[in-house]
């Protein structure tokens, strides 16, 4: 059994390293997530390597593998530290307006680029010194990054969580009909059906859901086009007949910027739900407090209806 006193040689920042390779296998990546050069990274390494007495990572090809005595320590300590950092936190209080923390937030790709922008305008105003990293995060890797700690809060359509993980309500995701052409006349069902269709790759359970709603009446749409994010389709549309189903705050901001319009489907489409969920772990810590309070105030919408979208 180790002495207590033995715990003065070792340094909280190589084991906060030490999780962080296990989470990136990269030396790169990892100085990036911790804001530190390589060397720093290559020292602290060194050192774990020292403490541990054995190598702990090996490189294969670009990444570091962690060897059998890493995996088993990386089960020991990650819930360590996050005993040790909710210890911590408690011990102070949080104040926005003076606070230089870095939160680490899992968004879906809809959420970066429809809600994110205004709502950081909002926290810069309440909290300019805090540094937000951002994790692209949808459904399918939402549950792994919570349980690894890589994001300690996340935004998206979510399904299957940690078991210690909490989620609130936000709003529902309603589909609406993004087009380029300057057709003032609302799109009947062959015309949905026969214009070719763009969608995103990131919003599967969208593009499945049209698919499906179509089927039940013996139809279906052409999909010519997918592309892995939203950021390209104001370009992809403009002047071409192709249609994108999309959320409706996607289509609000991205009517906002002009050339596009925005209307209902000729067919009933199913919402679904955008959720904010979160570490147990981190549920009591001030900052993370008030930071998931700030995105339930400014992203919460409990209107079942889509939001009011005026004609570009």
């Amino acid at each position: 059994m180790l002495n207590r006193n033995d715990l003065r040689r070792a340094d909280i920042n190589l084991l906060v390293v030490f999780e962080a390779m296990m989470q990136e296998r990269n030396v790169s990546r990892v100085g990036e997530k911790l804001f530190l050069g390589q060397p720093t990274i290559s020292n602290a390494l060194g050192r774990l390597r020292t403490m541990f007495d054995d190598p702990l990572f090996i490189r294969t090809g670009r990444s570091m593998e962690p060897t059998a005595r890493a995996e088993e320590l990386f089960q020991i300590l990650t819930p360590a530290l996050d005993t040790i950092a909710i210890a911590l936190s408690q011990t102070c209080e949080f104040n926005p307006a003076s606070s230089n923390a870095t939160f680490h937030i899992g968004l879906s790709d809809d959420v970066e680029y429809a809600l994110l922008p205004p709502l950081l305008h909002r926290l810069r105003q309440e909290a300019p010194g805090i540094r937000l990293v951002i994790h692209r995060a949808d459904c399918s890797r939402m549950p792994t990054l919570l349980a690894n700690g890589e994001i300690s809060v996340g935004i998206s359509h979510t399904c299957d969580l940690p078991a210690n993980a909490k989620r609130k309500f936000l709003r529902m995701i309603h589909p609406m009909v993004l087009r380029a052409d300057s057709s003032k006349s609302a799109l009947t069902l062959d015309e949905f059906c026969q214009r070719p269709h763009a969608t995103v790759s990131s919003m599967v359970n969208l593009a499945d859901d049209t698919d499906h709603a179509l089927k039940r009446l013996k139809r279906q749409r052409q999909v010519m086009l997918a592309v892995p994010q939203f950021s390209g389709l104001p370009v992809l549309l403009a002047q071409s007949d192709l249609l994108a189903v999309v959320p409706d705050y996607i289509a609000k901001a991205m009517a906002g910027s002009g050339g596009l319009s925005v209307e209902f489907a000729p067919i009933e489409l199913p919402g679904f739900e955008l959720s904010m969920v979160w570490r147990g772990v981190s549920h009591n810590d001030p900052g993370e407090r008030w930071l998931r309070s700030r995105f339930s105030e400014f992203l919460s919408d409990n209107s079942r209806q889509p939001m009011a979208i005026a004609a570009a």
